[in-house]
């Protein structure tokens, strides 16, 4: 897994509704998908190759459909390795003056 085409795909806000789409729902079409948005079945397609290519997201056929689903293990891995990480920073790191006594 490249985390840098994960942080790419991330940082689109059209990819990021859709993962949330499927959070919310998994198994959709890419028509179910599309649903609402204000953006042609075509371009939503070329965002759902990039979340696959990021390997965030799977899908499946099943019969003339293809249907989508989260695949976990990339947002562990890079909550593992990036941002819990980043939790752990303290206060006082970013504020010095704060530690200092009266």
């Amino acid at each position: 897994m490249d985390h840098n085409l994960v942080f790419q795909a991330l940082a689109d806000a059209t990819r990021r509704t859709l993962l949330e789409r499927i959070h919310a729902r998994s198994g959709q079409s890419l028509s179910a998908l599309a649903s609402g948005l204000d953006i042609s079945r075509q371009a939503i397609a070329k965002h759902m190759g990039i979340l696959e290519k990021a390997e965030l997201v799977v899908s499946r056929r099943v019969g003339r459909q293809r249907l989508h689903y989260l695949n976990p293990l990339p947002f562990r891995a890079i909550s593992g390795r990036w941002l819990k990480k980043f939790e752990q920073v303290r206060l006082v790191d970013l504020m010095p003056e704060l530690d200092e006594p009266d």
